[in-house]
């Protein structure tokens, strides 16, 4: 393999240099960094990181090869990756491929060689850091804001229809709508081995097509990009969250408390990892959990006369979950499916499963 010299350029006016990793395009984004030690095709498939250059801070990536199991879409979107130390000879029972072979397979610009740990303090010290992945050290980015289109270019563009192959017993299983924003496949499976039915469907999709599905219950998917360039969006989704038993994951979450008449702000620098402590307010626990964003709801923002927070991100107090006082709605700022990540908050799928489930019962008694 060739060791040709490619350099990151960044907005701070930082250039490391590094060496590339299959295709030499040039590109632009975001820069963000996730601190998970596993779980990289997840972090590379996501499109909640659609426009970004992802920064991996554990120092060896492709260990264990690449599957074709753990996808989390049918392609990544990611803009660009940035790795300390490629790993060429993977060593797994299920491995397929090398980490060569996919950032040749889909044209990923990639830079390893990287000291990705100075690059997660130069994130960190100044937040929202635009980069370019280039041949040329002097090649100056010229993106300084995100895409407010990118939700649209992850959405899926017409539905999609899943079957659970689990049975309930005495009520029909439970049919979801599951809003693509730009939606983890983990969530989708999470869902169907609840035994849903899972539908999923445009991003913009209107409250009659979606009562046309005749769901019992809806799901906000995760998603990239900045919120309020969704504002379009409120009324449609309070339509169906006023109607329907709603749960909200990340952005999904985020979309929920603008509807609602909250707003949201930018963190300094994210939170995207693998082992993020959450404080459930219900139960006073702690738990650890995955997360991807970089938005979160203005906690004093949130209505409190319709809205308890339910959990709280323990390091900066963040809003990580709401909870209507009077309607079944709740959303999440994590991941419940937590992929890559543990499985502390799997109970949010399964208590929104309980809710339609109850609703049936009702319904068919």
């Amino acid at each position: 393999m060739s060791e040709q010299a490619g350099y990151l350029v960044l907005s701070t006016g930082d250039v490391l240099e590094g060496k590339w990793l299959g295709s030499t395009t040039a590109v632009e984004g975001e820069m963000v960094f996730n601190t998970a030690m596993t779980g990289y095709q997840e972090v590379m498939t996501d499109p909640s990181y659609a426009g970004q250059i992802v920064t991996m801070t554990y120092p060896l990536i492709g260990n264990y090869g690449f599957n074709d199991i753990d996808n989390e879409s049918l392609k990544p979107s990611l803009a660009g990756w940035i790795i300390s130390n490629p790993c060429f000879t993977p060593e797994h029972y299920e491995s397929s491929r090398s980490i060569v072979d996919i950032v040749e397979q889909y044209n990923i610009p990639t830079l390893y060689g990287i000291d990705t740990r100075a690059l997660t303090r130069i994130i960190r010290e100044h937040g929202e850091v635009y980069g370019k992945i280039s041949k040329r050290p002097n090649d100056q980015p010229k993106k300084f804001i995100s895409d407010p289109q990118i939700v649209k270019k992850v959405s899926v563009t017409k539905s999609i229809h899943f079957t659970s192959s689990q049975k309930f017993s005495g009520v029909p299983n439970p049919h979801v709508i599951v809003i693509d924003f730009g939606y983890k496949h983990s969530i989708t499976n999470s869902l169907l081995e609840l035994g849903c039915n899972v539908t999923v469907v445009p991003f913009d999709t209107s409250l009659q097509t979606i009562n046309k599905f005749d769901p019992d219950g809806v799901v906000l998917s995760n998603g990239p990009g900045n919120p309020k360039d969704l504002n379009y969006l409120a009324n449609n989704i309070k339509q169906i969250a006023d109607i329907y038993p709603t749960l909200g994951v990340c952005l999904g979450h985020q979309l929920i408390a603008l509807a609602y008449g909250g707003t949201t702000k930018r963190l300094p620098y994210g939170h995207r990892g693998s082992n993020h402590p959450v404080k459930d307010l219900m139960s006073g626990k702690v738990v650890i959990t995955s997360q991807n964003h970089g938005y979160v709801v203005d906690m004093d923002s949130v209505p409190i006369n319709e809205w308890n927070i339910s959990h709280i991100n323990v390091n900066d107090k963040s809003v990580e979950g709401l909870m209507h006082r009077t309607k079944p709605v709740m959303s999440v700022q994590f991941h419940p499916e937590a992929h890559p990540g543990p499985i502390d908050t799997h109970n949010i799928f399964q208590n929104f499963v309980s809710q339609m489930v109850g609703k049936g019962e009702k319904q068919h008694a």
